[in-house]
């Protein structure tokens, strides 16, 4: 039976990957997507969610809009990384459905309700919504049946030193989710990292000889600009669809339980993951963390998904 699913994200280019992955592999049934502002405005977002879901053939996927600015202190966007669109790179232009008119954490709420089992929340941008629903719909905790959220790291930050963009958005947010009490999985930069969209990999996308198979190699490649020029990587990561994998197919990603703390207070690592992988504080761990990747087979789920999806009638 497939696995319901809710994704929260802000579209970005990984994030639309995400979404392709989790629209394209039916061991997953996507009730619906909401968007957050961070890789760009909530505005933005929004819109870019609802045109891959028109390009994957599932339009008629719920969507619904959310927070438009973090819990606390003031939004600021990846433009340097996404682009002025949130999607910049190939040409997106088509028909598109409407958002819902609801916020993000009613739509979540009433669709975790009418689900009939327990419902995994993956989320792929800062965890302002994700928060917002288990501080203001206590009553749904018992229906979630875990959240899966790319986020954090192990190792150092890319927003900051130690801080990833995500929790680095909305800290108060991904300690809301930390100290939920329900399960959590944290698909951070120390794996990620290592998903990387080489020549090989964008040539392989576009060998499919089909429309989204052409649009994901011209989201990898200007992905791939922006990375080189702000960070110096030969080759971006695409960090969102790991969290999506992690779900799909659990061998993919190894994690470990581990105690995880965010940093709300440091004047230099707000925002950081404190990850304590050697069991040195004596605290309880309340997450799996992912520590390994199968990248040959994360990529090969990528591709069949985007595949499938071009043959849907």
């Amino acid at each position: 039976m497939a696995e319901p699913v809710i994704i929260d994200c802000d579209p970005g280019h990984d994030d639309a990957l995400a979404l392709l992955l989790a629209a394209g592999d039916q061991r997953l049934r996507l009730l619906g997507v909401t968007t957050v502002a961070g890789n760009q405005t909530l505005e933005k977002t929004t819109r870019n969610a609802l045109r891959i879901l028109a390009l994957a053939g599932v339009p008629d996927v719920p969507v619904a809009a959310g927070c438009a600015r973090p819990l606390v202190g003031e939004l600021t966007v990846a433009e340097d990384i996404h682009g002025a669109s949130g999607l910049d790179g190939p040409d997106l232009d088509g028909p598109v459905g409407e958002a819902a008119g609801v916020h993000a954490a009613e739509l979540m709420r009433r669709l975790i309700a009418g689900a009939g089992g327990p419902v995994t929340l993956i989320a792929t941008g800062p965890l302002t919504n994700v928060a917002l629903l288990l501080r203001a719909h206590p009553e749904v905790v018992p229906r979630v049946r875990r959240v899966v959220f790319m986020g954090g790291s192990t190792e150092r930050g890319n927003t900051t030193p130690y801080g990833e963009f995500n929790i680095v958005t909305d800290p108060e947010a991904a300690d809301i989710v930390l100290r939920s009490g329900l399960p959590v999985t944290m698909i951070g930069l120390n794996v990620t990292h290592q998903a990387l969209a080489t020549e090989e990999v964008i040539a392989g996308f576009l060998a499919m000889g089909t429309r989204l198979g052409v649009i994901c190699a011209e989201l990898m490649t200007f992905f791939a600009s922006a990375y080189r020029r702000v960070f110096g990587f030969e080759h971006p990561p695409v960090h969102d669809p790991i969290a999506v994998a992690a779900v799909l197919d659990p061998s993919i990603v190894r994690t470990v339980a581990a105690p995880v703390a965010v940093e709300l207070a440091g004047a230099y690592t707000r925002g950081a993951t404190v990850v304590d992988l050697h069991r040195r504080t004596g605290r309880t761990p309340n997450a799996e963390v992912a520590v390994g990747l199968d990248v040959a087979a994360f990529w090969r789920l990528l591709m069949d998904a985007v595949g499938r999806l071009d043959q849907a009638p």
